[in-house]
């Protein structure tokens, strides 16, 4: 029995450090939510009334993120969207926009 429990300790701990592994296009998936309003890869359509994220810096994202977030700043559905992400992965989301052209 205390081989099972070292195994199966061995097993979760493999576990933990593959999910803690960086995947590579996390930002990116992250954003892709936001191109409903915000258009492919933040490039908004001319016209639509949405602000383009694409190449914003990425201090000027995460504060309006935050603003958002906390409710600072009115919107219609941003607050909530906000809400729904940890500070890491809009951080994630704010690198990306910030790396588009």
């Amino acid at each position: 029995m205390k081989a099972f429990t070292h195994a199966a300790a061995l097993c979760l701990l493999a576990a933990a450090s593959t999910a803690g592994a960086a995947d590579a296009n996390l930002g990116r998936n992250l954003a892709a939510t936001c191109a409903n309003c915000h258009g492919t890869n933040g490039k908004a359509v001319p016209g639509s009334g949405m602000s383009s994220l694409a190449g914003e810096s990425k201090a000027n994202l995460l504060q309006k993120l935050a603003d958002f977030k906390s409710g600072d700043k009115p919107a219609s559905i941003m607050h909530q969207i906000a809400k729904g992400y940890t500070e890491a992965q809009l951080t994630l989301i704010a690198d990306y926009y910030a790396a588009q052209k």
